[in-house]
């Protein structure tokens, strides 16, 4: 994915003007988990939802697996991009039942229909995708997903968007509404899915214990603007102490 000079200004010409994206330039590799931390208002939700096409830039380009998209809307854009909202109602149909979820995950990218529901060995190839969760999902694809907790709505969210194998995986604070047990046991589950299917992820987290552990690079983003991009070792040998002195 490739980000340049990107541009986004809220009530321009007004009094209330407020430019949220300045000239921001980012180049994701394939295979690169990045998470994005910064203070509140910074732009960081705003350059997620740029990227995933719910705002419009105003000026600049993005190309997502080499296709140009900056002027395409979310549906297009759906063809490579995936995401897990931070409320776990967001990514899930609540009357339906985990199954049809899953397979209407399978078929996002066409036209939507549950008449593939319950196909000749479907329930099995669910029961096998949903069982590594560990949160007994496989027991209950009848089960209308209102009725589970929110933990088990945001695993069963998260493995919606990875069904595809997309090209771009956006995390919006996927965590921030569960206990932080449960908010453990997503993120450990998210690492293993993003590990094992080699996924381009964007992480947003205002957890700087998280965007440190995670990944492979962190971001920060401040008045609009990537005050800082490392990976590697450089990330390794970051400490908490190190990014609250950045933020300050």
């Amino acid at each position: 994915m490739t980000v340049q000079h990107l541009q986004k200004v809220f009530f321009p010409g007004t009094i209330n003007e407020r430019h949220v994206l300045k000239d921001v330039n980012l180049t994701i590799d394939p295979g690169d988990f990045v998470s994005v931390i910064g203070n509140n208002g910074a732009g960081k939700s705003t350059l997620l939802n740029t990227i995933a096409g719910t705002l419009s830039a105003d000026a600049g380009e993005l190309a997502i697996a080499g296709h140009r998209v900056t002027k395409k809307p979310v549906a297009y854009r759906s063809r490579w991009i995936s995401r897990v909202f931070q409320d776990p109602k967001m990514g899930t149909a609540g009357e339906l039942s985990v199954a049809q979820n899953l397979t209407l995950a399978e078929q996002h990218t066409g036209s939507l229909s549950l008449r593939r529901y319950r196909q000749p060995n479907q329930a099995f190839r669910y029961r096998e995708a949903l069982a590594p969760l560990k949160m007994g999902l496989e027991d209950r694809l009848d089960t209308q997903v209102k009725y589970l907790s929110g933990g088990q709505r945001q695993a069963l969210s998260l493995l919606m968007a990875t069904l595809s194998h997309p090209e771009l995986l956006l995390l919006d604070e996927h965590t921030a509404a569960l206990d932080p047990q449960t908010s453990q046991k997503v993120m450990d589950l998210t690492e293993k899915i993003v590990t094992d299917q080699h996924l381009t992820t964007l992480m947003i987290t205002h957890k700087l214990s998280d965007a440190l552990r995670y990944g492979n690079r962190l971001v920060m983003v401040q008045d609009g603007q990537i005050k800082l991009d490392v990976r590697g070792v450089e990330k390794d040998n970051l400490r908490q102490a190190d990014l609250l002195s950045l933020f300050i």
